[in-house]
């Protein structure tokens, strides 16, 4: 019977049993989706006007740029891999998800597919497959209120970019060219941009 070892770590003041090995979030071992080891990417009292549902719009606009058939497979790989629940529709019928290659490849006239994921309950995120140079997701700012939510989405688009490889950003509804905040992959964390 192989014994896994685990660690003790201190985090504000508390301590925390942590085991080693990765959990099935994508995340170092030890680090679970919306946390971070010193601080949150973000702090509420930062980015508040930002969320306001009634100022910037209800559904901001996210993305990756530069992307392919493959990113969108990989993201499309993720969402069971994350445990996130998923579901795929084409018009009003809901299907299985298919490949990413064959989303891609409908005719331009068919109608838009969309992937509604919940990677926690009470708060969605619905990807569109308009191209396959960008992958292009809303979320609905009124499900991301206080720093627990925002700690979540911070979480979510660190999960998706790191598996990527890429920035993810987010822009004001219907604001493509102004972005709000961004996953840096270099420096492994969400940043304000405002």
């Amino acid at each position: 019977m192989a014994v896994r070892a685990v660690s003790l770590v201190r985090r504000t003041g508390a301590i925390m049993l942590l085991a080693p090995q990765a959990r099935g979030n994508g995340l170092p071992p030890g680090r679970e989706m919306g946390e971070d080891d010193a601080m949150p990417d973000l702090l509420w009292d930062d980015v508040k006007n930002l969320f306001d549902p009634e100022m910037e719009g209800c559904l901001p606009d996210v993305f990756v740029r530069g992307t392919n058939a493959d990113d969108w497979q990989a993201v499309l790989d993720l969402i069971p891999a994350q445990g996130w629940w998923s579901e795929y529709a084409e018009g009003r019928a809901v299907m299985p998800l298919p490949s990413a290659g064959r989303i891609l490849s409908r005719s331009p006239d068919a109608e838009c597919p969309q992937l509604r994921v919940r990677p926690v309950p009470d708060m969605e995120a619905i990807f569109r497959f308009l191209s396959d140079e960008e992958i292009d997701f809303d979320v609905d700012l009124r499900e991301l209120q206080g720093q627990e939510r925002l700690d979540l989405l911070c979480g979510f688009l660190r999960t998706i970019g790191r598996h990527l490889g890429k920035p993810v950003v987010m822009s004001p509804e219907g604001s493509y060219g102004t972005e709000m905040l961004r996953y840096e992959p270099g420096a492994d964390r969400v940043v304000l941009l405002i």
